[in-house]
């Protein structure tokens, strides 16, 4: 299926749910305003989602189809929709949320954060994907990855975190050239006024993020949310309780890690060993 037609699906899909929730909401006596109270999504996310312009995700349909007793009929309705379609559904709620989030926290273990990459780290990144990307997508990818990081520069820039395994920092993705830009990439960015970089040292006896990596935001709303991925998908989490523990878990990593000052130590080591 083309890349057109998949949009007009998904846009197509997503209009069908929201009108659902529109349905059962209105027949439970409730306004957009009162049930974004009721379910802690606020009135903006009922309105987008009841206009089609954001998903409805499984725990969130979980949870209207409690509070409007609508017996499953929207959880069964997201579950419907194509797997091959969710995917990037989700990934574009996060960068919707990423982009106004005025919090940041990410915990990675297999690569540098998607927001601190290099063109040449993230070019390598999206040709290392199996199957492969053609020259083109690679180029898509690329330039929309680098045009993220615009957020870590704007006028009011959010409260970002990173916490990076040591691993992904011995790794030499794309080469010896890419590698040392990287690095001083990076090191770059633990210099700045308002960004935290750790490094989670090798041979730790303990390591809280064993599970993969995640990332954490918090909206203009103080809503607090959480974002993963796996091999075949991606998930971004509402549920307080799920978020909470992940919470718990970004707290501790940054106990485990070395502090700024001794990452930025860290990576000057590195960047002298080249």
């Amino acid at each position: 299926m083309g890349t057109t037609r998949r949009a007009r699906k998904n846009a197509s899909a997503m209009k069908m749910v929201g009108a659902l929730l529109a349905l059962h909401r209105e027949a439970a006596g409730y306004t957009q305003n009162s049930l974004g109270q009721r379910s802690v999504l606020g009135e903006e996310m009922i309105a987008s989602i009841e206009q089609g312009r954001r998903p409805l995700k499984p725990d969130v349909a979980e949870q209207l189809d409690e509070l409007l007793d609508t017996k499953g009929t929207l959880s069964v309705a997201v579950s419907r929709m194509p797997e091959v379609d969710l995917v990037p559904m989700w990934a574009e709620e996060y960068l919707d949320q990423e982009r106004e989030a005025i919090v940041i926290s990410w915990y990675e273990s297999l690569l540098v954060p998607g927001l601190l990459q290099t063109e040449a780290y993230a070019r390598a990144v999206f040709s290392s994907r199996v199957p492969v990307y053609d020259e083109d997508e690679i180029d898509q990818f690329v330039a929309a990855r680098i045009e993220r990081r615009e957020i870590l520069h704007r006028k009011t820039p959010p409260t970002a975190s990173f916490v990076i395994w040591e691993a992904a920092l011995r790794d030499r993705l794309g080469g010896r050239g890419v590698y040392v830009e990287q690095l001083r990439h990076l090191r770059e960015y633990a210099g700045m006024k308002g960004i935290s970089v750790q490094v989670l040292p090798l041979g730790r006896t303990s390591h809280a993020g064993l599970e993969g990596p995640f990332i954490l935001l918090e909206t203009p709303e103080h809503q607090r949310l959480a974002y993963s991925e796996t091999q075949r998908g991606s998930t971004l989490i509402a549920d307080p309780d799920e978020v909470g523990i992940l919470t718990q878990k970004y707290a501790m990593l940054r106990t485990q890690a070395l502090n700024t000052e001794d990452t930025r130590d860290l990576l000057d080591r590195l960047l002298g060993e080249q």
